[in-house]
């Protein structure tokens, strides 16, 4: 988003329909927080560059796969990697960003007295030195570990808060992300605190700003109730951490949607989003992240997914439209988060499917969609020649299976005509062929996939239109 783009959401949110509306977010930002590989010095740098022209002010430095982060924690940075964390913070400093230094020590730190005190020493040392270079803002994350020991872990925030904190008057209130950090797993099923979240919440230093990510890791939609139903448990109002774009639980397929399903009426302390190890097609996400921390009340998906590859692709952007749109929507048995997938298309192929069941012609549908198969597939081999190598580099193999499930969908409904036509040999023919091109799609879906409930769900049914039943999923 250009300064002109940002300074127009901001007086939008100031003035819609006569109202005064709500400010900014006072704290917003990206975490690198995923598993995977971390990102690159010139990653990182660039990030912060992005941060400072999409009106983010903060940035979380937590790459789970960092081991100076999370499993060796209790050990210095080595020279090398200290003078590029310095370099960072100054970057940050340059871009008013605020560079904030996290730590997860939670996998083994030990609070019994004895070690305990120990453990305590290698943290401060490590926040010392971290603070000797230039950072003021720090973070301590107890995220993603089996022992929930919320009494010892407050304890330990409570004695940093008075031994570095305090004892430097220039450090922000530490940020901090418990372990039961999403609603469902801090309440009991009549409501009640559990024990660890009680512990926690009740021996938190007051000026602490807990993050959690809403009513569960990735789920798509996070109301006002939830968010106060949180702050009840707390105390406090709590930060959110919001798991969009990041896509570590499933890294084939690109998260390439707006955030969405934020209430914009929030009374949020912070927000940070969590991008996807590949930073460049994580900015699509970013991008629409930071006008909602801009203007939450005013904020509107689309407009702003459509601002944000406009700005980002240029020229490609009609293209990149196409692209993104068919690899929004990421789902398991527990994340259930972004838009659906081609939504208007996967609307047409329906009713083409309702007028092909009632006997009404279909030929005028049948030819708006394969239309559309085909821009796709043209989209796709367009953007292989012509993105920016860094781009291209994060997405390549995304494109080449939007290209196959393209021409496969194209296939299928040469395979629907030649079957209502009731021409058994070319039906025959058509559906060994379209069940080929399904196998390689199916192969390729470890390392790419996109569009299940649209682009590749049509293939499936078409397939069984004609007797063949598809293979099962991998």
């Amino acid at each position: 988003m250009s300064l002109k783009n940002i300074l127009a959401s901001v007086l939008l949110a100031i003035f819609v329909q006569g109202t005064a509306l709500a400010a900014p977010i006072p704290l917003r930002g990206v975490v690198e927080g995923f598993y995977g590989k971390p990102w690159t010095q010139a990653q990182r740098a660039d990030m912060l560059a992005f941060c400072e022209a999409h009106g983010l002010n903060a940035y979380i430095y937590a790459p789970k796969d960092d081991p100076y982060h999370r499993e060796k924690w209790r050990e210095p940075y080595p020279k090398s990697k200290m003078k590029k964390l310095a370099a960072l913070i100054r970057e940050a400093q340059t871009r008013q960003v605020r560079f904030i230094f996290a730590v997860s020590p939670g996998l083994d730190f030990l609070y019994a007295p004895l070690h305990g005190a120990e453990d305590r020493e290698k943290l401060l040392e490590k926040l010392e030195a971290v603070y000797a270079v230039g950072a003021r803002d720090f973070a301590i994350f107890f995220d993603d570990i089996k022992e929930k020991d919320g009494s010892g872990q407050v304890e330990l925030l409570r004695w940093l808060d008075e031994h570095f904190v305090a004892a430097h008057g220039d450090v922000s209130p530490l940020i901090t992300v418990p372990t039961e950090y999403f609603l469902a797993d801090m309440r009991e099923p009549g409501g009640a605190a559990k024990p660890y979240t009680k512990a926690f919440s009740k021996g938190l230093p007051k000026t602490a700003v807990p993050l959690f990510t809403g009513d569960g890791v990735a789920m798509g939609t996070l109301t006002k109730e939830t968010l106060d139903r949180a702050a009840a448990l707390y105390g406090r109002r709590l930060g959110l951490w919001w798991n969009y774009p990041v896509n570590d639980y499933m890294e084939a397929k690109l998260a390439l949607g707006p955030v969405e399903g934020l209430p914009k009426d929030a009374e949020l302390p912070a927000v940070f989003f969590n991008p996807m190890a590949v930073p460049e097609t994580s900015k699509i996400a970013l991008a629409t992240g930071a006008a909602f921390a801009l203007a939450p009340e005013s904020y509107d998906p689309q407009t702003e997914w459509e601002i944000a590859i406009r700005e980002q692709y240029g020229g490609l952007a009609s293209e990149m439209e196409l692209f993104a749109d068919q690899s929004q929507r990421l789902e398991n048995n527990w994340a259930h988060i972004g838009r659906n997938d081609g939504t208007a298309l996967r609307a047409e192929m329906d009713d083409f499917w309702r007028a092909w069941q009632s006997g009404e012609d279909v030929a005028g549908r049948a030819a708006s969609l394969r239309q559309q198969f085909d821009a796709l597939q043209e989209a796709a081999e367009l953007l292989r020649r012509k993105l920016p190598k860094e781009k291209l580099r994060e997405c390549k193999r995304q494109l080449k299976q939007l290209g196959r499930l393209a021409e496969a969908d194209s296939l299928a409904l040469d395979l629907l005509e030649a079957k209502r036509q009731g021409d058994e040999k070319r039906t025959k023919k058509l559906a060994k062929k379209l069940r080929k091109r399904w196998e390689n799609i199916t192969n390729k879906e470890k390392e790419a996939r996109l569009s299940e409930a649209t682009c590749r769900a049509f293939i499936e049914e078409a397939l069984r239109y004609a007797g063949e039943e598809p293979a099962a999923r991998p």
